[in-house]
């Protein structure tokens, strides 16, 4: 175990399934405050004066459902038989 603090911080990453011409996000990563973990996107854009810019929006990080089962199925296994 590491004894890295992520508090407060958290990294942006390409988003390599991104296709060409999708809304999707150009760079997406996790970021902690407080010890809450929020989900970042970003996209790269370009304002009227031709300065480029990141807009960013911040949700909070939910579990997908697949994940989810896998968890519950990881905790079933792992409980003692009795």
């Amino acid at each position: 175990m590491s004894d890295y603090d992520n508090t407060n911080s958290g990294a942006l990453f390409k988003n390599n399934r991104k296709e060409e011409g999708s809304n999707q996000p150009d760079m997406t990563g996790v970021l902690d405050v407080e010890g809450t973990d929020y989900r970042v996107s970003a996209w790269s854009n370009e304002s009227k004066a031709g300065t480029k810019y990141l807009s960013l929006r911040v949700t909070e990080k939910q579990e997908f459902e697949g994940d989810a089962e896998q968890k519950d199925s990881k905790r079933e296994a792992d409980a003692p038989p009795f």
